[in-house]
């Protein structure tokens, strides 16, 4: 982990350009679904957009889908958050991290962190993160999961919870899943 560092100040008016650029900054939430396997290309995607900054928080779980070394950001996990804060006045990581923020997208959302966020529950950084989310600021969610977990009639019921807290959700598509069923799943483009 990189230690976090307060959000940059301007260049003096002597070296800046005549349009001020304002980075934007977005910050990627990843969780346990299969979909994980595809936060390189969604950085890598990401990055491709000029004047964004990103950094990455990952559940422990969504370690398994993806290697670290692919992803060309700081990635932020619960060890983090424990290492960074040693005494009262030390910054605490999820807060920090809602506050350098301007929007966040989590992508993929599976069903136990669907679960979690529609109920309250922050039991790591991930999900502490976005139950201190500012809600004027946008939060994007992308749910993916087996077709079968999809279509219970309680992860309705955790969508519109979701959205009923203000949070967008970005839908899934129809396509053949790792499993080999054909389902809905998080996707980012139709080749995917």
């Amino acid at each position: 982990m990189e230690p976090f560092s307060p959000p940059e100040q301007g260049l003096p008016a002597e070296e800046s350009s005549p349009v001020p650029q304002k980075k934007s900054r977005v910050l990627v939430g990843v969780t346990g679904s299969v979909a994980a396997l595809k936060l390189p290309l969604l950085v890598a995607e990401l990055l491709k957009i000029p004047g964004l900054e990103v950094k990455v928080v990952t559940t422990e779980r969504a370690k398994h889908f993806y290697n670290a070394q692919e992803i060309p950001v700081t990635l932020y996990s619960d060890e983090d958050e424990w290492q960074l804060w040693k005494g009262r006045s030390d910054p605490v990581l999820h807060i920090e991290l809602r506050r350098w923020a301007d929007l966040m997208l989590v992508a993929p959302l599976d069903a136990n962190t669907l679960a979690k966020l529609a109920n309250g529950i922050c039991d790591n950084l991930l999900t502490c993160v976005i139950r201190a989310w500012d809600l004027s600021k946008p939060l994007l969610f992308c749910p993916a999961m087996n077709t079968a977990m999809w279509e219970h009639p309680i992860t309705a019921q955790q969508v519109e919870q979701l959205k009923g807290f203000g949070y967008t959700e970005i839908p899934c598509v129809v396509k053949k899943l790792v499993c080999g069923d054909e389902g809905q799943s998080f996707c980012m483009s139709s080749d995917w």
